[in-house]
């Protein structure tokens, strides 16, 4: 069959595509009460692509963009009278009108699939007028505003950065910091959005998983100094643990799988043993007296300090191995893992290929959330009651060395002694 027969098909296809949701919404409408439906939007289309049909045909270029003007006036001209009449000021039917053409003339000119997926995404954005409307009652200036920075950071800033490293040891590479900078902010926004999906905080567990999609050592502190049985927040701290270890491997395995492989058994070890912890000490109903999980959808400070770590991590890390050998890279994560579990990380696995192997990698995180892990427990212990103090302290010391065990023993670690 002719491809022009076929594309001009899928520039109907599209029109009828709109036309049908279109069509439905207003259904209760008298018979010609209406400037366009399934019909007329289906004829859009298949116009569009007639037209720029023509326009290829005698290789003149101001047919299809002539062609598009006079559409949008003639549709336009309808839709105002029927604005007029029904005293309706919504412009949408005639965007979606001079879309349609639009799609059907990308469809004949050369990109059918992307004239597709055009036509599908337009059709399902004006399905979802109740939703989107409904959403946009409940979005508060706060949520609107770390979405368009992160929009920002992502759209903006990110393809402005330089893409080699910029320091004498080719460790500081500006975009690839800054796209883990929007990857932290991402999972901050993420751990909102649960929180709002889902309403307000109703008990201890949920919002202890939920904060700790944010920060699990912010949300310890907040158990630990929150009132309420210890043993029971000593537990929902244990909790904090385990999301802690899946979001930061989380990060490796979309960073770097290979590392992944090694850092999984004993982080995975780890967390196994702060969730029995957390279940043995949640055997008691939840407190409904629990602080609410973190409001700020992106809170860039703490994330700006992520980056900074992370920068100078970067830097420290490629001169101790230069340096001091690869030999040091477990304790350069240990220091970093004081005081950004995260940053540290992300340091080490920039190093891959580079100074270390995988192998030795995974150790290197697996010190930075030891020592995290410790510091997370020391901050708690200094503010929260003595029986929240030892269980989680013996929770902490119980996974630490469950997991330094299995990466020693476990085969798949592929435990190489530091030379």
């Amino acid at each position: 069959m002719d491809p022009l027969v076929l594309r001009l098909g899928l520039a109907l296809a599209i029109g009828l595509l709109v036309g049908i949701e279109r069509g439905w919404r207003e259904r209760e409408a008298p018979a010609g009460s209406r400037t366009a439906g399934i019909r007329t939007y289906g004829i859009s289309g298949l116009l569009g692509g007639v037209v720029a049909a023509l326009s290829q045909a005698t290789a003149n270029g101001l047919i299809l963009p002539l062609g598009f003007a006079a559409f949008a006036l003639v549709f336009g001209w309808f839709k105002r009278q029927e604005a007029e009449h029904d005293e309706d000021f919504s412009a949408t039917g005639v965007i979606a009108a001079m879309a349609v053409f639009a799609l059907g003339s990308l469809s004949v000119a050369g990109h059918p699939t992307e004239a597709a997926a055009g036509g599908a995404a337009l059709a399902t954005v004006l399905a979802s007028r109740e939703m989107l409307h409904e959403w946009l009652k409940r979005l508060t200036w706060i949520e609107l505003r770390s979405a368009l920075i992160l929009v920002v950071m992502t759209a903006v800033i990110l393809p402005l950065l330089p893409q080699s490293a910029i320091d004498p040891w080719g460790a500081v590479n500006p975009r690839e910091i800054w796209l883990f900078t929007i990857l932290m902010g991402a999972l901050s926004y993420l751990g909102y959005i649960l929180i709002r999906i889902a309403g307000p905080s109703r008990g201890l567990i949920y919002s202890t998983l939920a904060g700790a999609l944010v920060s699990s050592t912010a949300m310890t502190l907040s158990l630990a100094r929150a009132e309420g049985d210890p043993r029971l927040r000593a537990g929902a701290a244990c909790l904090a643990a385990v999301v802690s270890v899946f979001r930061m491997l989380a990060i490796t395995i979309f960073v770097g799988p290979a590392v992944a492989v090694h850092a999984a058994p004993p982080t995975l070890a780890a967390a196994a043993v702060f969730g029995l912890f957390g279940l043995v000490l949640l055997r008691a109903p939840p407190s409904e007296t629990t602080p609410h999980a973190h409001r700020n959808p992106l809170d860039l400070r703490p994330i700006l300090i992520s980056a900074a770590i992370l920068t100078v991590m970067s830097a420290f890390s490629a001169v101790s191995s230069r340096y001091f050998g690869s030999s040091s890279l477990p304790v350069t994560a240990a220091i970093a893992g004081l005081a950004d579990v995260d940053a540290a990380v992300l340091s080490m696995i920039r190093l891959q290929n580079a100074a270390a192997s995988p192998e030795l990698l995974g150790l290197a995180i697996l010190a930075a959330y030891a020592s995290n892990a410790i510091v997370r427990f020391a901050s708690a212990a200094a503010i929260a009651p003595r029986s929240f103090s030892m269980a989680f302290g013996a929770a902490t010391i119980t996974a630490l060395l469950t997991a330094f065990t299995v990466y020693w023993f476990a085969p798949i670690t592929g435990y190489v002694p530091v030379t």
